[in-house]
C-alpha cells in the first residue's frame, strides 16, 4: 500500500495542471448534483410539507392553487373578493375554530400590504405553535372612526430591512401589488412594530388594519344586496361607494380577499369543502393547502427531471475528464511502469496504483464539491427568499451530501481501470529499451 501511496502522490504532483483541472470539474459535477437535490426537497417542503398553523383558504370563487399562491405565499393577484357578510357566516360557523381576514391591493414599493385584524397576533399561528411577535414595537391598534384615528402598520422583518424603516418611521402605501411611483397613495401611516423573524413569506409583509383598506382613498366599498333570500352566502347585487373618512362603514360596503381559516376537525374542513366548492356558486376553499401545492410540484415536475438529468450528464462528462487526464499520459509513463515491473512491482501494483489515482482525483473533487455546493445553495437562497421568502436552510442535511462525494469517488476509481488495463499489459523489455 505504501508504494502505491507514493506512485499516485508522485503522479499526482508530476501532472498537476491536467489534476487541478480534473479536481474541478468533478467538484463542479459533485456540487451541482448535491445542490439540484437539496433545493428541490427543500422547495418542495416549504412549499407543501410545512406544518401551518392553519387549514384552509376561503376566497372568491377561481383556482385554489391561486388562492393559496396569494394569501399564503405573496406570489399571485388575488382572483376577486367576498363579501364581508359571507367572512362573518364563515366565522361563525360551528365548524370554524378562527377566521382572520385578509384584505390585499397595495404594496410599499414592492412588498405586500395586508389588511387584517389583530387576531393575526394575538390567535393566529403561522405554523403549528409560532405567532407573529414583534421583535420591536407593538402590533397595531384597530382603528376608531374619527378624525383622530391613527394609521398604524406593523413591518415583516426582510421587509423592514429592504426598505430601512424602523418604529417610528412614517410610509405611504402604493395603490396596486406591483410597485409604481405613481400610484402613491395620501395617506400616511406609521410604524409601530416590527416582527420576529420567522423565515417564512410573512417576513415579506407590510400589515395594517384591514379598516384603513377601504378608507384610503380611491379604495371602494361595495354595497351587497341580498337576491330572492337573507342568507348572506347566496349570490348578491352590488353598488361601489366611497367610504367617508370619519364615519363607520357599515358590513355591507366591506370585502375581503381571503379568509385564513382554522378548523376544529378534519372532518369540518371536509364538510365545508363540500359545501362551498360542490354546492356553492360564490367563494372556492382551499383545502387541505398541501393539496393544492401538490399539484403544483406535480405540473412542473419535469423541470426537476430536466435538471437531474443535466447534474447526471455533468457527472459523466466529470468520468470522462478523470479517464482522459490519466489515459493520455499513459504514453508518457510506460517507461515508468516498466522500470517499476523490473525493481520487483507487481503488474497488480501497477493496476491498482491507477486505478487508486483515478479514485483520489475524483475524492478531492468531491471535497472541493462541498464548496460548490455551498456557494450554489447560498445564491439560491437569497433569490428564492427575495421573490417568495421562503428560506433555505444552507446547512441542512441531506443524504445527497454523502452519496454524491461516494458515488463520485467510485465512478472516478471505474474510469481508471481502463489506463489501468493499458498500464498493466506494459511490456517490460520493449519499453526498457534504450532510446537513441
Amino acid at each position: 500500500m505504501n508504494g502505491i501511496f507514493l506512485i499516485v502522490r508522485r503522479s499526482l504532483r508530476q501532472h498537476a495542471l491536467s489534476t487541478l483541472v480534473t479536481i474541478l470539474s468533478v467538484a463542479l459535477a459533485t456540487g451541482l448534483v448535491m445542490s439540484v437535490f437539496c433545493v428541490r426537497d427543500q422547495a418542495h417542503d416549504a412549499f407543501t410539507g410545512g406544518t401551518v398553523g392553519y387549514d384552509a383558504v376561503l376566497g372568491a370563487r377561481g383556482s385554489q392553487l391561486q388562492l393559496v399562491l396569494n394569501t399564503v405565499f405573496q406570489l399571485e393577484t388575488s382572483p376577486g373578493n367576498i363579501s364581508w357578510a359571507y367572512y362573518q357566516a364563515v366565522k361563525k360557523d360551528p365548524r370554524v375554530k378562527l377566521a382572520v381576514p385578509y384584505a390585499v391591493g397595495d404594496n410599499l414599493r414592492g412588498f405586500r400590504i395586508v389588511g387584517t385584524t389583530s387576531e393575526v397576533f394575538t390567535e393566529f399561528e403561522y405554523q403549528e405553535g409560532k405567532k407573529l411577535t414583534p421583535e420591536s414595537g407593538r402590533i397595531f391598534a384597530e382603528p376608531k372612526s374619527g378624525p383622530d384615528a391613527k394609521r398604524e402598520g406593523v413591518l415583516g422583518s426582510y421587509a423592514a430591512q429592504k426598505l430601512g424603516l424602523k418604529v417610528g418611521d412614517i410610509f405611504k402605501p402604493f395603490h396596486g401589488l406591483y410597485f409604481d411611483e405613481k400610484t402613491q397613495h395620501d395617506e400616511e401611516f406609521t410604524v409601530v412594530g416590527i416582527l420576529a423573524p420567522t423565515n417564512t413569506p410573512n417576513d415579506r409583509v407590510v400589515w395594517i388594519p384591514i379598516d384603513w383598506v377601504y378608507r384610503m382613498k380611491g379604495h371602494y366599498g361595495k354595497k351587497v344586496t341580498a337576491t330572492e333570500s337573507t342568507n348572506p352566502l347566496k349570490k348578491a347585487i352590488v353598488s361601489e361607494v366611497e367610504a367617508k373618512a370619519g364615519e363607520d362603514i357599515p358590513d355591507e360596503f366591506k370585502e375581503v380577499s381571503a379568509v385564513m381559516i382554522k378548523f376544529n376537525s378534519p372532518i369540518s374542513g371536509m364538510s365545508m369543502k363540500q359545501q362551498v366548492n360542490n354546492q356553492g356558486k360564490e367563494a372556492t376553499l382551499a383545502w387541505p393547502i398541501a393539496e393544492s401545492m401538490n399539484d403544483l410540484f406535480n405540473k412542473i415536475g419535469w423541470i426537476d427531471k430536466v435538471l437531474e438529468l443535466i447534474a447526471y450528464l455533468v457527472v459523466l462528462v466529470s468520468a470522462g475528464s478523470i479517464l482522459a487526464s490519466i489515459y493520455n499520459t499513459m504514453n508518457e509513463r510506460r517507461r515508468e511502469f516498466a522500470i517499476l515491473r523490473a525493481l520487483g512491482a507487481r503488474r497488480g501494483t501497477v493496476f491498482g496504483a491507477i486505478v487508486a489515482e483515478a479514485a483520489s482525483i475524483a475524492a478531492l473533487g468531491s471535497l472541493c464539491g462541498y464548496l460548490v455546493h455551498t456557494i450554489i445553495l447560498s445564491g439560491a437562497a437569497v433569490v428564492i427568499r427575495q421573490n417568495t421568502g421562503v428560506v433555505l436552510d444552507v446547512l441542512q442535511f441531506h443524504p445527497v451530501l454523502w452519496m454524491a462525494p461516494l458515488g463520485m469517488t467510485l465512478i472516478g476509481a471505474m474510469s481508471g481501470i481502463v489506463p489501468a488495463l493499458k498500464a498493466y499489459g506494459t511490456d517490460v523489455a520493449s519499453n526498457l529499451t534504450p532510446v537513441s
